[in-house]
């Protein structure tokens, strides 16, 4: 597996325990993210190192960069339809671009004022951005907020076979570190190890809410 991982208590002890933060592990050339897929798309999605076959571009996909908020989403990979755990090695220039044209779900009248120039923006988008609770290992609420990324039209098809540099199937990892969980033995749980991301626009940290 190419992900750098570390203990998930020593990293708790670090991380911030609430407001806005793009937890992830990224270097200068990529941001790592998460998705999971049933069988018939992730494992052509492994093979090919591109997303195709029953893979939809025309449905909006969603990608997180926050390993435990992809957990809580597809239960360990135990959810049906969400066995197939996949790490991407996104384009660091792709996860920027993202970020950069990225709309909010919902509406946000310090960043929009008019509700109805946040619905036009809504509807021209081909970039949606949600702040979620993030969530513990079991699956607990925090005060802290996990971004999740929707990714739709134009912006797809690139996401699809342009943007990603690997594929890479987590699969077996999740269920191997799934077994600390349901042991209650966190103090062996192995996660991916993460730091919170800064984009490189001021605006677009401004507009995130990133401090």
């Amino acid at each position: 597996m190419n992900l750098k991982t570390k203990l998930y208590i020593e990293q708790n002890e670090l991380w911030p325990d609430n407001g806005y933060h793009i937890m992830a592990q990224y270097d200068d050339d990529k941001v790592i993210v998460y998705q999971s897929y049933r069988p018939s798309i992730g494992d052509f999605a492994i093979k090919n190192q591109y997303f195709g076959g029953d893979f939809s571009l025309a449905r909006m996909t969603w990608i997180k960069p926050n390993f435990l908020w992809m957990m809580y989403r597809n239960g360990w990979g135990t959810k049906e339809g969400q066995e197939v755990v996949l790490a991407l090695h996104l384009k660091r220039e792709a996860f920027e671009r993202y970020l950069s044209l990225a709309v909010y779900s919902s509406y946000q009248q310090d960043i929009y004022g008019d509700r109805n120039v946040w619905s036009e923006a809504v509807k021209n988008s081909n970039i949606r951005l949600q702040w979620d609770p993030d969530h513990d290992p079991y699956g607990a609420k925090l005060e802290r907020r996990a971004i999740q990324i929707g990714i739709r039209n134009e912006e797809i098809e690139k996401f699809a076979k342009e943007d990603i540099l690997k594929i890479e199937d987590i699969s077996n990892y999740v269920k191997e570190q799934r077994k600390w969980v349901v042991q209650n033995t966190l103090d062996k749980l192995l996660i991916p190890e993460e730091t919170a991301y800064m984009p490189k626009e001021r605006e677009v940290c401004k507009r995130l809410k990133l401090k």
